[in-house]
């Protein structure tokens, strides 16, 4: 009897083999295949914006976002609660981009005006591209406490950044002496942020060339030279020849050309 024990034994070891193979086969093929079949988060992502440019956010459904990838509802949560979690995470993969990209154009030696420029094509370029014409400052109001102040922290953070170059373009004389930071990031952010509105993917336009004509005029409008009292036209020579029409004495309108110039630049 002890002899057939080591046989018997043998035997069951092959057994539970031939077993417990098939088993473990089984078991990795789903996770292949989900793993395979379902799309990433930045993904979803770029699904969810390009349904909020077109539908709004209140208008887009999680199930629209998630026929646009071949997946069903229930798949969609597997990665984002809800709906509002979706744009949250829209506006920190964009700010993300844009904070990395600030970080850089500030630690290089470049001047402020070509420092300024990759900043606004970059901005686009995050719009337009890497979230299909989602806007990064609208919709906020959709957010939930929490996530909108963290969303308005990180923006006024991109702001500031913003408002720091074109400060050192004002110092180094690159810009108009007269040019407001502040004034003037609020102004290129909302000019920027308003494109998905009238943005048509299949238009004549790339957004490459959206982006350099904007950052072209922006940039442009902000510099400071005396051609560019030339380029203000009939309006700003009118204002020259004030000081000659009054016996050479200054008047109130002509101590205002620069600051008018201002305000037309902006």
């Amino acid at each position: 009897m002890s002899d057939d024990q080591p046989k018997r034994r043998t035997a069951a070891r092959r057994t539970s083999a031939r077993t417990s193979a098939p088993v473990s086969r089984a078991r990795k093929r789903p996770r292949a295949k989900q793993a395979a079949g379902n799309p990433t988060r930045i993904e979803i992502l770029k699904s969810a914006a390009g349904a909020f440019r077109r539908l709004g956010f209140h208008g887009a459904t999680v199930e629209e976002i998630a026929a646009v990838l071949g997946m069903k509802k229930g798949n969609l949560y597997y990665y984002f609660k809800t709906k509002e979690e979706i744009l949250f995470a829209c506006h920190q993969y964009s700010l993300d981009r844009l904070l990395e990209v600030l970080e850089k154009v500030e630690q290089d030696d470049r001047p402020p005006d070509q420092k300024l420029r990759q900043l606004i094509v970059a901005f686009v370029h995050t719009i337009l591209d890497d979230l299909h014409g989602t806007a990064l400052f609208l919709d906020l109001e959709a957010l939930t406490a929490a996530h909108l102040r963290q969303a308005v922290a990180r923006r006024d953070e991109f702001d500031r950044g913003v408002r720091r170059v074109i400060q050192q373009g004002v110092d180094w004389g690159t810009f108009a002496p007269h040019v407001d930071p502040k004034l003037v990031s609020f102004a290129l952010l909302g000019a920027v942020n308003w494109i998905p509105r009238w943005y048509n993917p299949s238009g004549p336009s790339s957004s490459q060339e959206i982006a350099d004509r904007f950052a072209e005029y922006l940039v442009a409008g902000l510099r400071w030279s005396l051609e560019r009292a030339e380029f203000a036209g009939p309006f700003m020579r009118l204002f020259k020849t004030l000081p000659a029409r009054t016996g050479g004495r200054t008047s109130r309108a002509s101590s205002e050309v620069e600051p008018l110039q201002t305000r037309a630049q902006i």
